[in-house]
């Protein structure tokens, strides 16, 4: 009788074993799907809205087209990049799209449309957006107030002083030196996607690169961890959303350029266009994960689900959904990784 029970005995521990095994290999196998998903599922993604536009409409893949999807992508990119470094700390900015404004007034009002004091507004808008981008963060660090609410209040203060200010009216032009940047190309290539090219390139460098990048990515990924190990993390912080004010300039410098005038809803919608870039492209609203790579991915695809539903002729109610739903599936997709 013994012997009997002894064999079944290891029968079933090598039944167990063996269940076990076939599970730890399944999870395995998820595991790696999941890495696989991180790491390359917005590019997939991308792929794929590419060839679904080449389907639906081939007026999509016209050379004006692709031309005209670029520049779009480089005002948002620009400002993307910017949002990037704030998520990435665990913040949020909301103010981008006021401040993007605000670059437009500045540089009207000081160059009355011509070249010979560009160089005095440009300096002029990165000071005010610099300036705007330090009192969010220190808003943030110092009074401890919630980002959201923080550059909330901000986008209501920046967006009534320039309201008050131009009286809601459209005025003033822009010099041709800034319509070049937002408008003209290097033979085939807008000249703006290449300035977006090299923001990418150096913000890429100090994310992967540089000290900076390192205590960055800590913050985001544990402040209180951070704090302990020396990082000050609350300069990290400020230092974010200063960079992220100061692209924000850079895209509303653009943007008036490649309108050619002012106009009070010129900026509009940035702020929400350029959270959800970020996030499609896999950058944690928790912060500490993610990169330049994956928002300009990102930005790529909004830009080009907004393009296709222009060109078909959709009416702008369904142009928010399509954008609402870019980034719930996005938020939801990401979410449900982090639990597995």
């Amino acid at each position: 009788m013994l012997p009997k029970l002894s064999i079944l005995f290891k029968v079933f521990v090598e039944t167990k074993t063996s269940l076990k095994g076939n599970l730890v290999g399944r999870r395995t196998h998820f595991g790696e799907w999941s890495l696989l998903l991180e790491n390359y599922g917005i590019y997939v993604a991308l792929i794929i809205v590419l060839v679904a536009a080449g389907l639906l409409s081939p007026a999509f893949y016209q050379p004006n087209n692709i031309f005209n999807v670029l520049r779009q992508a480089s005002m948002l990119g620009i400002v993307a990049i910017g949002q990037t470094f704030v998520i990435l700390a665990g913040g949020i900015d909301l103010s981008v799209g006021a401040v993007m404004g605000l670059a437009m007034v500045i540089a009207s009002d000081i160059t009355s449309g011509e070249d010979d004091q560009i160089v005095l507004a440009v300096l002029a808008c990165f000071a005010a957006g610099g300036l705007i981008g330090g009192l969010n963060g220190l808003l943030v660090t110092k009074r401890n107030v919630p980002p959201f609410v923080a550059t909330l209040g901000m986008l209501v203060l920046v967006e009534g002083a320039r309201l008050s200010y131009t009286r809601g009216i459209p005025s003033g032009s822009i010099p041709a030196a800034l319509r070049f940047f937002g408008r003209d190309s290097l033979g085939p290539i807008p000249t703006s996607f290449i300035v977006l090219m090299m923001i990418s390139l150096i913000c890429g460098l100090i994310l992967s690169q540089s000290t900076f990048g390192r205590a960055l990515y800590a913050t985001g990924g544990n402040r209180e961890a951070a704090r302990l190990s020396g990082i000050r993390v609350d300069a990290v912080t400020i230092a974010t959303y200063v960079i992220c004010s100061i692209l924000a300039i850079l895209g509303g410098l653009l943007l008036s350029g490649y309108i050619g005038y002012v106009d009070r809803y010129l900026g509009r919608g940035f702020d929400l266009d350029s959270i959800a870039a970020v996030i499609v492209g896999g950058t944690s609203f928790a912060g500490g994960r993610g990169g330049i790579g994956g928002t300009l991915a990102g930005v790529l695809l909004v830009t080009a689900l907004l393009n296709i539903v222009l060109i078909l002729n959709i009416n702008l109610q369904l142009q928010l959904v399509v954008k609402g739903l870019v980034i719930v599936g996005a938020v939801a997709l990401y979410s449900y990784r982090a639990r597995n």
